[in-house]
């Protein structure tokens, strides 16, 4: 696909504000739109997006990042209707704050490596007296295994994070240990969710310390798991069988037949 200029690129921006102007001044629907209704769609279109990066489906990573971008503008323009700012101010915005964060490209800061980057970035925010906690940043709606990886690579900002996998693995394995013990115990269950909090965030560290993301990773196992058990479905139906009325062997050998035919090359 070939490869379009500056001034094209400016171009289209441009027509896409022109066309949100047109909109919000012709279009019921558009005319309506104030933040808090666009906010649940805005979600939603971030999550369509997310897939079809998963999915590995560039055209559709490519027409959900026009959906989103089309939100940005939409959030511009209201917020220019409402006298507090406009989408020059909303990229102006965010130029100054790039430029401010990244010293070492943009100033005097020597900076060879990513944990060097992130922990200046850190620091940065700090000192610029907006937040008292470098946690403060990480939005209170996240989802919670995405939000524990935030709130794990923010403290990593500030250097609060070890130094390699092997004792981060040991981590894991003590708190399933702490987990079993309670379970077998018969604590309560907060006592056990407790537990099970813990585990969970010590292998969410360990994914991200050897670069995984967690989020993404159990994302793939979601879809193979549901892959596999409308397999098993449609072969029940096909040998006449009901899924209601089958045994755990029966699943058994189904989810093996599964895995071979939807691995097979």
């Amino acid at each position: 696909m070939p490869q379009n200029s500056r001034a094209q690129k400016l171009e289209a921006f441009g027509r896409l504000l022109d066309i949100m102007d047109d909109l919000r001044a012709k279009c019921p629907w558009d005319r309506e739109q104030t933040m808090e209704s666009l906010r649940q769609l805005t979600i939603e279109e971030t999550y369509e997006l997310a897939d079809a990066i998963l999915d590995e489906n560039l055209e559709e990573v490519r027409k959900e990042l026009g959906d989103l971008l089309l939100h940005m503008v939409f959030y511009s323009k209201i917020g220019e209707e409402k006298g507090a700012f406009d989408v020059a101010d909303v990229l102006n915005g965010i130029c100054e704050k790039l430029i401010h964060r990244h010293p070492h490209i943009y100033g005097d800061v020597q900076a060879e490596d990513t944990n060097t980057v992130l922990q200046n970035w850190e620091k940065l925010k700090l000192k610029e007296g907006a937040k008292k906690s470098v946690l403060e940043g990480v939005p209170r709606s996240l989802p919670a295994m995405v939000k524990a990886t935030r709130i794990q690579e923010k403290v990593r900002g500030v250097g609060f994070d070890w130094d390699a996998p092997e004792p981060v693995w040991a981590k894991v394995y003590e708190e399933l240990e702490e987990l079993r013990f309670e379970v077998e115990k018969g604590e309560s269950e907060d006592r056990i969710s407790e537990e099970l909090g813990d585990a969970l965030f010590a292998l969410i560290n360990y994914a991200r310390i050897i670069g995984v993301t967690p989020e993404n990773a159990l994302e793939r196992t979601n879809k193979k798991f549901v892959a596999r058990f409308q397999w098993m479905e449609e072969r029940a139906r096909k040998d006449g069988r009901s899924v209601a009325e089958l045994k755990l062997a029966d699943w058994d050998v189904y989810w093996e037949l599964a895995k071979k035919d939807l691995e097979r090359p």
